[in-house]
């Protein structure tokens, strides 16, 4: 089919030969398309919109044919969530948890901790048990942790939400925390927990299982006295860097160390300090033991943790016989590998926690990542993947061979052994049973879990059953749509058909309210909008669906297609007129002539369009909805000049501004011929007519001449006031505060507004109003008080103000009304002890209102928002990043400017009290006087201003910061703008050093066009890690607040 345009074209091809009045249905059927034959599947790419006959691509694509009962609903299978037989329960990741699960899952499978936790009973849960138990719910960490480890025995679930636990040990569910210390810290607090149970087999049960004894020898080299510290451990702390294996890192925790210079030993044989020696000596062993390898180590250089990616070796039996002191020979020290611990990553701050368990039943290896378990094939452990880390880890090494019975890991942080017994037939000591008031709970959550799945389960089905019946709907409908040639028919929108054949939204009623005409009928325009359906299909999709108003083939609108005929034809004779216009206008006028506007002759053919596009409107839905905008309203466009887009009459441009008469501006307007103006005359009947002899407005003569009458006094009035202030005009010999002026004892003071305002009226005076007053009350307080000293002038303040010599000041007084004389006075002395000056100013300062001014202004500093402060970064001499010519941002007012100013920057100086590139010296923040602008401006010595605008240095990146933000905040900032992780960043300002990450920039001294100094450490060889660095760069706080340290 053809495109849209085309079939736009061609419906409306036949008004070049047919006038309005000659109309008849057959071309009413061509303006509506009726005839236009229907597309066939699979020759159209997409639904033809010019074409109401096409209903291919409306979305019956994917309803025809067989379809999948699965693409009916978007509800996954409920079953997906239950627990497969035979297999563990895994537990959600609430965030930053997954150290939390993995050493959950490991305690869970250490079965004694389990059964004796479940013996582990409070009074509530044994009250409960003999009443209601509906109202039993765990409260305490100890009942929070049996009521889990029940869920991960009996769960129907796949996966459980720990939340319950994590919320009462109040841990921060966002952020990483040390694996280890919460592994040790969790013990200890089941172990308090346990000792105060009243069965004794309960009190120890830490013990028992994890708690070993070694003890510090001491041996005297002069005496050869020895001492003994006995010690209990719940863990071997094993260092791995330099090893290879996990006996060379016993060995070396076992290894003796020499205690001399001036770590030497106190002997209480000698009673003196002695060289001497000093190791462990293991003297027992748990029946599980842990042993942690110190992967995550403080780091000296950069201040922060580091993990160490070493490979190490390790058994799956581990022979600990060796090891041991005086071992009684009854005792087994051999052990099995039961849990490897995994930290993924290279950064100590960020990663991910997974755990390898053995299952103590099977013997089966299981691999723990969240809610997701693995089965390992066989029966021997897998790490896999778990070693690959990121590619961004420089040297990378390779994994070395293990022996039969080895593995290797570079991520493995903590192993867990247990000690091996003998194969015993005996099936309670790996059956563990749930107590009864645990089911209970379980068996309430399995029931929710289940009726959860039924809920799903009859949603699913419903939406099956829904897609189904729409199914046999529309493969019945859709045949039944295409309307034959010569048969009854309606048209239906496109937008609702789509709507219908989507199954993802809701049907609503049919509405073709939009589509009508002001007539009530179909709108010519909207054909493309819409489908021509046959009066079968129709009937059968209002009976379900109902709406209105119905559109058959009585609903051509005749008006509306006898309208478009005639603009359209109006149109094709606007073509040849605008030609002929054009030829006519260039030839030499001869008669009598017509005033034309000249910005209405080169757009009279765009105005009269819109003209027809006016009539066509009123066809148009009264709704004011523009339905007829078709491709001929916007080929004919041209541009236009000045604001001819917003004449609306034609000629209007050449009537005065009384409305009535010929305007005076003879530039504006041009002489056309009679024949000219008929034809112009025939698309603008209402034009203003103008004719050669038509006399100007006499008012707009009027307003002229008085115009030029005070143009030219305003001039005189210029040149008089510049002659008499000649040097105040040229800012030449101007008095300065620093040095004061010989020969006068007086100097007197207006505002620089003003002046400013005076020297724009004397520059032009026909364009700028003159100046008639100087209002001096701006610089003055509500009582009457000068708001400036004689200091504060000096440092800053000066810039609101301009200084005039007395005979200067005469001449202010004698042109200007003045509300207010200021001056200020020098008073000098000369005393025995030596000659003194005092500035005094008339008005008097007045100090309530200076104090007051100042605490505003000091305020203001520490309380901005969305303020620019500049970070210039420091290299290694010391000095500033800088570059003779600014950055290229600057405007073009900056850059006049430093045409005529050549700066030098002194990079020698302090860097924030140093002379900036645009001139301005920048002033320390400590001063009690600093104005509110942090820059002063500086005179040359020819009397021109300076800018004091900030021009930044090559180096230099402006930040958008706040006064309530921390230091802390400002860093990850510069982080991101200069590649410097926060920890190698040392920011300075005015020579002080900015330490206190918490503390906000107000606080710090830090205020709006500031210039912070960057210096850069020696960057990290690991930055991926840059963001996990920083969130721990604050002062460590770990568990501090939470269950595990009791509050």
């Amino acid at each position: 089919m053809a495109p849209r345009l085309q079939l736009e074209k061609a419906a409306w091809r036949w008004v070049e030969t047919v006038k309005p009045e000659e109309i008849r249905q057959e071309h009413i059927n061509l303006a509506y398309r009726i005839n236009l034959p229907a597309c066939k599947r699979g020759t159209c790419r997409r639904n033809c919109k010019g074409n109401p006959n096409c209903l291919v691509g409306i979305g019956e694509q994917a309803w025809l044919g067989e379809i999948d009962e699965n693409a009916f609903h978007n509800i996954d299978d409920p079953n997906s969530e239950r627990r497969d037989k035979n297999t563990f329960v895994g537990l959600t990741n609430l965030g930053a948890t997954c150290y939390v699960n993995t050493f959950l899952q490991v305690w869970f499978h250490n079965l004694e901790l389990r059964r004796s936790l479940y013996q582990c009973h409070n009074s509530r849960s044994l009250r409960q048990t003999s009443l209601s138990f509906a109202d039993y719910e765990p409260q305490s960490i100890c009942e929070h942790l049996q009521y889990l480890f029940a869920l991960l025995q009996n769960s129907n679930r796949k996966y459980i939400d720990p939340s319950g636990l994590v919320k009462a040990l109040g841990l921060d569910t966002g952020q990483q925390q040390d694996a280890q210390e919460f592994s040790k810290l969790f013990l200890s607090l089941l172990e308090d927990t346990l000792s105060k149970q009243k069965n004794t087999n309960l009190q120890n049960v830490i013990q028992r299982q994890f708690c070993g004894q070694f003890s510090y020898v001491t041996v005297c080299n002069q005496c050869g006295r020895s001492s003994a510290l006995p010690s209990r451990f719940y863990e071997l702390e094993l260092n791995i860097q330099g090893h290879k294996n996990l006996t060379e890192c016993v060995t070396e925790f076992l290894k003796e160390e020499k205690l001399d210079g001036e770590n030497r030993y106190f002997c209480e044989s000698c009673q003196s300090k002695q060289n001497a020696t000093r190791r462990i000596k293991l003297h027992s062993l748990p029946p599980t033991l842990n042993l942690q390898l110190m992967r995550f180590v403080f780091d000296r250089q950069t201040g922060h943790k580091k993990k160490l990616n070493t490979f190490i070796s390790f058994p799956e039996q581990l022979d600990m016989g060796p090891f041991l002191e005086g071992k009684p020979c009854t005792i087994s020290c051999v052990y099995e590998l039961s849990a490897v611990l995994i930290h993924r990553g290279i950064s100590a701050y960020s990663g991910h926690y997974i755990a390898h368990v053995k299952d103590a039943r099977t013997g089966d290896w299981y691999k723990f990542n969240d809610e997701e378990i693995e089965k390992m094939e066989g029966k021997k452990l897998q790490l896999g993947i778990e070693e690959d880390i990121a590619e961004t880890v420089k040297s990378q090494t390779r994994k070395p061979k293990c022996s039969k019975g080895y593995h290797c890991s570079r991520n493995a942080y903590m192993l867990v052994y247990k000690v091996q017994e003998e194969e015993s037939s005996d099936i309670s000591r790996t059956n563990v049973e749930v107590p009864a008031f645990l089911q209970r709970l379980v068996d309430q959550d399995n029931h929710k879990f289940e009726e959860w799945c039924s809920e799903m389960a009859d949603m699913r089905k419903q939406s099956v059953d829904k897609g189904k019946a729409k199914h046999e709907e529309v493969k019945e409908l859709y045949e039944l749509l295409p309307a034959k040639d010569g048969e009854p028919y309606e048209f239906i929108p496109l937008e609702w058909l789509k709507k219908w054949l989507d199954d993802s939204t809701a049907t609503k009623e049919i509405d073709n309210s939009l589509f009508l005409c002001s007539h009530g009928k179909l709108h010519p325009d909207k054909v493309a909008e819409s489908k021509r359906v046959s009066l079968q299909a129709a009937q059968l999709l209002y009976e379900r669906y109902s709406g209105g108003p119905r559109l058959d083939g009585s609903s051509l609108c005749r008006e509306c297609v006898g309208q478009r005929c005639r603009v359209l034809r109006l149109k094709n004779q606007l073509n040849e007129d605008y030609k002929e216009v054009s030829n006519l206008v260039k030839r030499t006028l001869s008669g009598e002539g017509y005033w034309v506007g000249k910005a209405s002759l080169r757009s009279w053919r765009q105005l009269a369009l819109d003209q027809l596009e006016e009539d066509e409107h009123e066809t148009k839905h009264s709704n004011g909805q523009t339905n007829g905008q078709g491709p001929h309203t916007n080929n004919s466009k041209e541009l236009s000049e000045g604001n001819e887009d917003d004449m609306k009459t034609f000629n209007e441009d050449i009537v005065c501004c009384h409305g009535t008469s010929l305007s005076i501006l003879e530039t504006e307007r041009k002489l056309v011929s009679a024949e000219v103006w008929t034809k112009l005359r025939a698309y603008f009947p209402k034009a203003p007519e103008f004719t050669q002899n038509q006399e100007p407005c006499q008012q707009c003569l009027t307003l002229e001449q008085e115009e030029k009458d005070n143009e030219a006094v305003s001039k005189m009035m210029a040149l008089d006031q510049k002659n008499q202030l000649l040097n105040l005009f040229h800012e030449k010999n101007r008095p300065t505060l620093t040095k004061w002026p010989q020969g006068t004892d007086v100097l007197y003071i207006v505002p620089l507004f003003f002046v400013d305002e005076w020297r724009k009226f004397i520059r032009r005076p026909t364009k700028s109003s003159p100046v008639s007053n100087v209002g001096n009350t701006l610089l003055l307080c509500p009582h009457g008080g000068f708001m400036f000293t004689y200091d504060s002038l000096i440092n800053g303040d000066a810039q609101h103000i301009a200084l005039l010599w007395p005979n200067e000041w005469e001449v202010i007084s004698r042109l200007f009304i003045v509300d207010q004389p200021i001056s200020i006075h020098c008073f000098k002395d000369t005393p025995p002890s030596g000659p003194t000056t005092q500035y005094t100013t008339q008005p008097d300062l007045c100090w309530e209102c200076r104090e007051s001014f100042l605490f505003q202004q000091q305020r203001d500093l520490r309380e901005y928002t969305q303020a620019t402060i500049y970070i210039r970064k420091v290299i290694e001499d010391k000095r500033m990043v800088k570059d003779a010519a600014p950055e290229m941002n600057a405007s073009s007012s900056e850059a006049e400017e430093e045409k005529e100013e050549h700066p030098k920057v002194d990079g020698e100086r302090d860097p924030d009290f140093s002379q900036s590139e645009d001139g301005a010296k920048r002033l320390k923040l400590g001063d009690s006087s600093t104005a509110s602008a942090a820059t002063v401006p500086v005179t040359k010595p020819g009397g021109i201003r300076r800018s004091t605008r900030h021009r930044k240095l090559r180096g230099e990146k402006a930040l958008i910061v706040s006064a309530n933000q921390t230091l802390k905040e400002l860093k990850i900032q510069i982080m991101h703008a200069f590649s410097v992780a926060p920890f190698d960043q040392n920011l300075s300002i005015d020579g002080k050093s900015l330490t206190d990450d918490s503390a906000t920039l107000g606080s710090l001294g830090v205020i709006p066009e500031s210039i912070i100094c960057l210096k850069a450490d020696e960057p990290i060889a690991d930055y991926a890690a840059m963001d996990d660095v920083y969130q721990v760069r604050m002062p460590e706080e770990g568990f501090k607040g939470t269950g595990l340290l009791g509050h």
